[in-house]
């Protein structure tokens, strides 16, 4: 059963909240973290990105790196730009987009969780990624950033998040430039959050939406302070790491598409041939055309888009991972046709994420970068469930949650 844990947490000052809140250190490179942090010496890119304090082109991965991260962090401390609540407690962390609330519940997850698998994943994780951002948590002896979790949902925790952010008001409130609004509740009250940990106990499992590198790295950290304490308890603040949960019932997944450079020596006409063997292919014209249903992809190739509607036989459904459209995508075009075998390495493919619009893929083919562009429709909670329950891992690229989690809303010390 899962365990979940209330902690003291560091928090900006509500009049400086908007100014440290940032984007994930994974969804902006170095450059795009100097620009938005620009003139904003309270952004918390200065401790997730320490490297745009330092000389543009450092190597990122080195000691002097995550040493500023550290000196950052200090200096933040220092300055009251961070400060330490004085008791454990829960939070309600809501964001909104389009219209749509999701509301997630703040607190620890358990290292052993992790570990023995009542934390759930369905991505592969690579050991360079997770050694990078287990050196950030070791230097810090903090999780700076939180992940993004889901769970089956749970009517007593939604009523209880309900009366929070019904009764109470909330410690942070603010939209970010992107439009998503941000907004932050405290759970102080002793029964209530003894009753969220008795709840929370009865659940048979978490899974990693977002964030598997962290994850990691999180629990790997953890489970190295264990070894390494020869007192250890089992109780101290490194055997729990910072996330964010939110109910199954409130989250959905967006498309996640994919670009390729060229057709492997075929033409238009060859591949548009080789494809109606796995595929009905129809033509669609000029418009943008977007996947209707599962086993429905869209392919934009020479300024026409076409619907692809997979034959029976290149797909199981009751296969957790054969009955994907990404699955079907690569092993009867992406590998076969056009010789892309490995999706992590190949420099071949690109994937973009939903949040940007088919119009992204259009320009990017439009513009020459790109010779071609498939759009897929999103995989759904329920598969994504089931395919960490079953022990399977999807496909690179398979999932995009939006909206991201805003960074620096609270942080978790392991002291």
């Amino acid at each position: 059963m899962a365990i979940l844990k209330p902690f003291k947490g560091i928090r900006p000052p509500a009049d400086i909240v908007e100014k440290i809140a940032s984007r994930p250190y994974d969804v902006l490179n170095s450059e795009e973290a100097r620009k938005e942090s620009e003139g904003n010496e309270y952004s918390l890119l200065h401790i997730t990105k320490p490297e745009i304090d330092m000389d543009p082109g450092i190597d990122v991965h080195l000691p002097e790196v995550y040493e500023k991260a550290r000196e950052n962090f200090d200096k933040f401390r220092a300055n009251g730009w961070l400060v330490p609540d004085k008791k454990e407690n829960y939070y309600v962390y809501a964001q909104t987009m389009n219209a749509k609330t999701q509301y997630g519940l703040v607190g620890c997850a358990s290292v052993e969780d992790y570990m023995n698998g009542v934390i759930k994943k369905h991505e592969l994780t690579r050991p360079d990624k997770e050694e990078d951002r287990m050196k950030h948590v070791r230097v810090n002896n903090a999780n700076i950033e939180p992940v993004f979790f889901t769970y089956p949902a749970v009517n007593e925790l939604d009523v209880i998040v309900e009366d929070v952010v019904n009764n109470t008001k909330p410690v942070y409130d603010f939209t970010a430039d992107d439009g998503v609004g941000h907004h932050f509740w405290i759970i102080d009250n002793e029964d209530t959050i003894s009753r969220i940990t008795e709840v929370f106990a009865k659940i048979p499992a978490s899974y990693v939406a977002d964030g598997h590198h962290r994850t990691a790295a999180a629990a790997l950290v953890g489970l190295e302070k264990m070894k390494n304490n020869p007192n250890h308890t089992g109780k101290e603040e490194y055997n729990y790491f910072l996330a964010v949960h939110f109910p199954d019932n409130q989250l959905s997944i967006i498309d996640y598409n994919r670009l390729v450079k060229d057709l492997n020596g075929l033409s238009s006409e060859e591949f548009l041939n080789k494809l109606e063997t796995a595929f009905f292919v129809e033509k669609k014209g000029k418009e943008i055309f977007k996947p209707e249903h599962l086993h429905n992809l869209s392919l934009y190739l020479d300024g026409e888009w076409y619907s692809l509607i997979a034959r029976e036989g290149t797909y199981s459904d009751d296969d957790p991972i054969g009955v994907l459209d990404v699955t079907i995508l690569t092993e009867q075009v992406l590998a076969p046709m056009l010789g892309i075998t490995d999706l992590r390495r190949s420099t071949r493919i690109d994937f973009v994420g939903g949040i940007r619009g088919l119009g992204e893929l259009k320009r990017r083919v439009d513009s020459g970068e790109m010779k071609l562009a498939f759009a897929l429709y999103p995989v759904t909670l329920k598969q994504l469930i089931n395919i960490a329950d079953t022990d399977n891992i999807m496909p690179p690229k398979t999932t995009w949650f939006e909206p991201k989690l805003r960074s620096g809303l609270v942080i978790h010390s392991l002291n």
